[in-house]
């Protein structure tokens, strides 16, 4: 799980850009002539059932991942590493974190579990040319994948203080996205694959994610090395997100269980619920993402200390499957 502790430049010259389209950090304004997008019921009747009290009361998908997801009914031979595995460095600084308002390009997942438990998780809008994608940790996701149930899915962009200053965006059927590896290799051995993308709706005034909020772009390839980085996340629990700013550095597993190499980056208090927060780093005209909390022992054990997958080709693969409206993977029969 994220944490057991319950506390409710970009290198330009290697960079490979996944969806490179026009900065979409302004929302658009609409021409006094245009039509009005037609209204998405789904929508209305998400941003219904998710009222202020229902979004204050859901508790982080770390809590209870065993309940949580179709794909952990069958048990993880990975065995847990304690803390200390991989924890701060002696005397190391730990950059401090402050709540905010956020940003319209990060926000929140929000669903029902099993049980019925409203359950969050972070994420981030990327560029696409449907104007509709979500880019969060696969452990956040994996339980939507194929033909799971939707159980009220939806994406929140700049979620705070109980408001959805954007609306509400569900996640379409059968459009989430996880890398089969992480189903076959499970949350331990397969950590090098903890990402997912979500293919959302318009929201109840029928306008698209990406015209509403904007987006930031996707990299990948671009190394383990990154300074300045603005880390995002939301706290299970919280009435804002948490931002920090640090730098990534690469770190080479030393647990048999998750083998592999991960972007590592200092921040204090980054809690359950910040799991598929974005890492970014300066872009043209806005943000771009290098990573997600998630990855090395799903995002780190330790509130201070926090890991992503590494976001190299399969990640570009994946983004490929999202756009195009590939079938997605799935647990194995």
């Amino acid at each position: 799980m994220r944490r057991f502790f319950r506390p409710r430049v970009v290198r330009a010259a290697v960079a490979v850009a996944v969806a490179m389209l026009p900065c979409a950090a302004l929302v658009p304004v609409a021409s006094a002539h245009s039509v009005p997008p037609p209204v998405n019921p789904v929508a209305q009747r998400l941003d219904a059932y998710w009222n202020p009290a229902r979004l204050t009361a859901a508790l982080p998908v770390d809590t209870a991942l065993d309940k949580d997801s179709v794909y952990s009914t069958a048990p993880d031979t990975g065995a847990a590493a304690s803390s200390a595995v991989d924890g701060p460095m002696p005397g190391e600084f730990i950059p401090p974190s402050h709540s905010f308002d956020g940003i319209p390009q990060t926000g929140t997942f929000f669903w029902t579990d099993t049980s019925g438990t409203g359950r969050t998780c972070s994420g981030s809008v990327v560029r696409s040319p449907g104007h509709d994608l979500v880019l969060s940790a696969g452990h956040c996701l994996r339980g939507y994948s194929g033909a799971s149930p939707r159980r009220n899915l939806a994406f929140v962009p700049q979620y705070h203080d109980g408001l959805k200053p954007f609306g509400v965006f569900p996640v379409r059927v059968n459009r989430v996205y996880v890398p089969q590896q992480y189903y076959d290799l499970k949350e331990h051995a397969g950590a090098q694959y903890d990402y997912g993308f979500a293919v959302t709706e318009p929201n109840q005034d029928g306008k698209l994610l990406q015209d509403a909020a904007g987006a930031v772009q996707l990299l990948t390839d671009t190394g383990y090395h990154h300074a300045p980085v603005r880390m995002i996340g939301y706290p299970g629990g919280a009435d804002k997100p948490l931002e920090c700013w640090s730098r990534t550095t690469r770190y080479d597993s030393d647990d048999p269980d998750e083998p592999g190499s991960y972007p590592r980056i200092a921040c204090d208090a980054f809690v359950d619920g910040t799991s598929g927060g974005p890492m970014l780093v300066p872009w043209k005209g806005g943000w771009a993402v290098v990573g997600v909390i998630g990855g090395y022992h799903t995002g780190g054990y330790t509130p201070q200390i926090s890991y992503s997958a590494y976001f190299g080709k399969s990640v570009g693969q994946l983004y490929g499957d999202a756009v195009t409206g590939a079938p997605p993977a799935g647990p194995a029969s």
